[in-house]
């Protein structure tokens, strides 16, 4: 080979290798907004293993891209969401931002997202006001709303004969939601709610509310508590001795990730949820036991929905072949997508929220079992919505 061949060709390669340089995508910045202290804390974590998890399976990354995490503890306190979610907008500049579990956050969270046209995804709280009055192309949730699980609680309720109920709930957007979803659906089989009880999130001093349950004796209480909030709830319940003379009914959370805690006081405990542990399909099968393998620890509910959350992303990605400027292409196919969950599949509304089934599930042992489907295909509402 001559000189003048060799520097020639020595010339190509390198101008070969500096164009691969420039067409490689950098690293998809993907920013955490979840609670890794306090209450929440176990929801958290697990929610960041199952997103995480997705993007491991399809081997680090989304549609080409690597993946480049940016964490931050929310701390389930509404009043620092804004300071906080900045934190990954403005100072990490991520691309997507995943979070959170506590509504008051959430709103916070999906309010920036609208304002900066960052890209949300809702892994857990199901404020109505998101896929509602603060619907936006850029805002999808893979979890549910509020007015899901109660309302479906409600049916449940109503066909089980129950006319007179009691509520008891913290006094924040997730908890008033719940209750009015719950209270919806009950009106439609007949009954009614005499009466709605509160408390401060995240108080947890049962004994007064208790008594009053005592003296009015409805016919069945629905609780709307998650995390330690459920744990002391439902124990606290068993020990007043109420679990004998009136059912306690309530929305997935009351024993989702707190059933080893609460012990004997939850079980034979009724709730609805878009998930059951004991789901027996080939996607739930192998699910659980790749999260189990991974994380030696039991999925449950909130590691369905960041799992799911990667899955709506990739999928946004995948129909723009990883282009995040293509907004508008990956906004559009994470509504179109079904997505295969081991809940089952599910689609997502215009208002991007999950149309799916809501189950009716029994506590056994370490289980929320399967037991019926309390409402197929279920869609939120989706009230002041206009996009």
């Amino acid at each position: 080979m001559t000189p003048w061949l060799k520097l020639t060709t020595l010339a190509a390669l390198a101008g070969m290798a500096g164009l691969a340089h420039a067409q490689a995508k950098p690293p998809l910045k993907v920013g955490l907004m979840l609670p890794y202290t306090g209450t929440y804390a176990s929801l958290g974590n697990m929610i960041e293993n199952g997103f995480k998890l997705y993007v491991q399976e399809q081997g680090g990354k989304l549609a080409g891209r690597e993946i480049q995490y940016f964490k931050v503890d929310d701390e389930s306190e509404p009043s620092k969401g804004t300071d906080n979610v900045n934190k990954l907008i403005k100072r990490d500049q991520v691309d997507v931002l995943v979070g959170t579990v506590h509504s008051g956050v959430a709103l916070a969270m999906a309010k920036a997202a609208r304002e900066n046209n960052t890209l949300l995804i809702i892994p857990n709280a199901g404020a109505d006001a998101i896929t509602g009055p603060m619907c936006a192309a850029n805002i999808v949730r893979s979890s549910f709303s509020n007015w899901q699980p109660g309302y479906a609680m409600g049916i449940v309720a109503g066909q089980r004969g129950i006319k007179r109920a009691m509520t008891i709930t913290w006094n924040y957007a997730a908890g008033a939601e719940t209750v009015k979803g719950f209270t919806e659906g009950l009106e439609k089989g007949g009954g009614k709610v005499v009466k709605d009880l509160t408390l401060p999130f995240p108080n947890v001093e049962f004994q007064a509310l208790l008594t009053e349950i005592a003296a009015q004796k409805p016919d069945a209480v629905y609780a709307f508590f998650a995390g330690g909030g459920a744990v002391k709830f439902v124990k606290d319940y068993a020990a007043a001795g109420l679990n004998k003379t009136i059912p306690l009914y309530g929305p997935g959370f009351l024993t989702d990730g707190t059933l080893e805690a609460q012990g004997s006081s939850a079980q034979g405990l009724l709730t609805t949820l878009h998930y059951a542990d004991n789901l027996d399909t080939p996607r739930n099968n192998a699910f659980r036991k790749s999260f189990a393998l991974t994380y030696k620890a039991n999925a449950d509910v909130y590691a369905v929905q960041g799992y799911d959350a990667a899955q709506l992303l990739a999928a946004g990605l995948a129909a723009a072949k990883g282009d995040l400027d293509k907004r508008d292409v990956i906004t559009a196919a994470m509504r179109k997508t079904v997505v295969d969950s081991p809940r089952g599949k599910f689609s997502i509304s215009p208002a991007g929220n999950p149309v799916q089934d809501m189950y009716l599930r029994e506590a056994k042992g370490q289980n929320n079992e399967f037991k019926a489907v309390a409402v197929k295909a279920l869609a939120d509402p989706a009230r002041g919505c206009k996009m």
